[in-house]
């Protein structure tokens, strides 16, 4: 799955596309080529919100109309207001998240205020796992844990197509033996 076209520098839309295999083709070999994430994980997680706030919003206005007067439901405007200000947010934040595959190391890179990018060497990768919850198999999706020698690595890839995080579990375990050899 390959991202679209980029915004500016270092950014992309976030609209994935197909792609058949885990190498870029005409790239520059040291342009990363960034994937972002499906939008069933966007989807999951604006279903989950809805849920949440809308079940808080509505609890909310019953519980204080009904014990402390109906002035007091107005209160369930704030998880109401919560509800459409992360709607939007969520977007910004599932579009943050790629992660490009290189020659020697894979890149993870996300967040919307604070830009956080993770290097990943395919040598010192030790386990690379995949998860799936009962909400994200709903969905129709899969996580990517890597465990890496260092204790603090948050190396960890959410929401890819079952079949996206297969192979790329293969690919990586794959590259770490043929890296880590070596050592």
């Amino acid at each position: 799955m390959e991202t679209g076209t980029s915004r500016n520098a270092g950014r992309t839309t976030g609209q994935p596309a197909a792609r058949p295999t885990g190498r870029p083709t005409g790239h520059a070999a040291d342009e990363p080529v960034w994937i972002g994430l499906p939008p069933g994980l966007l989807r999951m997680r604006r279903l989950l919100l809805v849920v949440w706030l809308g079940s808080l919003t509505i609890g909310t206005a019953l519980l204080s109309g009904l014990l402390a007067g109906p002035g007091w439901a107005a209160f369930a405007l704030l998880p109401l207001a919560v509800l459409l200000w992360g709607w939007p947010m969520l977007g910004r934040n599932w579009r943050s998240w790629r992660y490009a595959e290189r020659a020697d190391d894979l890149l993870i890179s996300r967040g919307v205020l604070w830009r956080k990018e993770t290097v990943v060497p395919y040598g010192r990768m030790q386990l690379v796992e995949v998860t799936s919850g009962p909400v994200e198999r709903h969905f129709g999706l899969a996580s990517v844990q890597l465990h890496t020698a260092a204790a603090a690595t948050d190396a960890r890839i959410t929401g890819l197509d079952p079949a996206e995080a297969e192979r790329l579990r293969d690919r990586l375990t794959e590259l770490g033996e043929a890296r880590s050899a070596g050592l």
